[in-house]
């Protein structure tokens, strides 16, 4: 099988299941998760920051682990993670329980990107990369699509829910170890990169667009639930919108090499603002949520789609690192954001809230990437020791 398709297909399922399920299915589950074990907004949202900070802690670890022990490790090993953690979530009898749960499934989309950028490296050529690496990307809308449908069908049973994504995830533990290639990184490597310059507005722009988005991801469910008395129907119906609208993510490759990685970060971050507005504001009533629910998801997978390509042409020796730096930002961003955004829902309400975290997507705007080499251009070809080279 062509290798850009085998390892594309196996990348979107496993980070479907990491991200869609592990990770941003709390969100969703959550005014139910809430109603039986008591949570309220505040602890709602430390709950939500400690997964997030799990995978601040997991995407370094996996930078350096996929560098030295080769992606397909690394990936199965976050595929079971992943299985771990939804099966504490499922049985999860207290909130210290849970909250540790959540930490460890949250942990495993962290694991779960940097093998996948590296394995993408080591056997598709060039041209191909960043679409490949933005397919993959996209897996996180597929899981998020999924999840609320499912949540539909089983109306509300939240333990039944978690313990069937841990069981998806098992399966996709057996395909990553077939499917991906041993790829390491070169053994001069190792360590953190140089920060500097396009680093840095990389840095500064993912931490405030993952701040931003804490707003939907987390506490979209109980935004519409308390604004607009939506009940598990309206709250699935959503993150199903939220899913489906992120699929467009998938042409972000496609859409920086033809317009540039500045134009499309600024247009999808307005788009972000817009969304966050129409589905958090209280102010819109009928299908405009669901519209915005859909914006947003597009915005948000096309917006990691463009920190993966800037990180990974900062860094073309060093992919698997250069995913890191975006997306551990944007998890620093969200580690940060979800409590405050539950403590101004508790403190100043929600419409206070979401104005506020509009204007953060926007803010992110400001930082341009600058001249990337690899973007719309000819680099170097990766030397990946360790890894055949299946150039397809």
């Amino acid at each position: 099988m062509n290798p850009a398709i085998r390892i594309g297909a196996t990348g979107f399922g496993l980070i479907a299941v990491c991200y869609g399920f592990a990770r941003f299915a709390f969100g969703l589950f959550l005014p139910e998760i809430d109603g039986e074990l008591h949570l309220g907004p505040s602890l709602s949202g430390l709950i939500s920051g400690g997964s997030f900070a799990g995978y601040c802690i997991a995407i370094i670890a996996s930078a350096m682990l996929t560098e030295r022990i080769g992606a397909r490790a690394v990936a199965v090993g976050a595929a079971l993670v992943a299985a771990v953690g939804m099966a504490g979530i499922a049985l999860a009898p207290t909130p210290l329980f849970l909250a540790i749960a959540v930490m460890l499934a949250g942990s495993s989309t962290g694991l779960a990107s940097p093998p996948m950028a590296a394995a993408v490296a080591a056997a598709v050529r060039k041209g191909r990369q960043d679409i490949t690496n933005t397919v993959i990307n996209a897996g996180t809308s597929a899981g998020v699509a999924l999840s609320g449908p499912i949540a539909l069908a089983i109306a509300g049973q939240w333990r039944m829910a978690f313990g069937a994504f841990a069981a998806v995830a098992l399966v996709l533990a057996v395909a990553a170890m077939f499917a991906l290639p041993d790829a390491r990184g070169e053994s001069r490597t190792g360590g953190f990169p140089p920060i500097g310059g396009t680093m840095v507005r990389l840095i500064l722009a993912s931490f405030l667009m993952g701040a931003a988005s804490t707003a939907l991801w987390t506490f979209g469910g109980q935004l519409v639930s308390q604004q607009m008395g939506w009940g598990t129907g309206g709250s699935s119906l959503l993150w199903t919108c939220i899913g489906a609208g992120g699929i467009v993510g998938a042409w972000a490759g496609t859409l920086v090499n033809r317009f540039g990685l500045d134009p499309v970060h600024r247009v999808f971050l307005g788009l972000m603002a817009v969304s966050i507005l129409a589905v958090g504001s209280g102010l819109t009533s009928g299908v405009v949520p669901l519209v915005g629910g859909a914006v947003f998801g597009a915005a948000y997978v096309m917006l990691t789609g463009v920190y993966l390509v800037w990180g990974t042409n900062a860094l073309p020796e060093r992919p698997a690192t250069g995913l890191m730096v975006g997306f551990l930002t944007i998890a620093v961003g969200q580690t940060a954001g979800a409590p405050v955004f539950g403590l101004l829902i508790a403190g100043q309400g929600a419409g206070t809230a979401v104005a506020c975290f509009a204007a953060v997507a926007l803010l992110a705007g400001f930082f341009r990437s600058g001249t990337l080499p690899g973007v719309a251009t000819t680099t170097t070809p990766v030397s990946v020791p360790g890894a055949k080279r299946e150039c397809q």
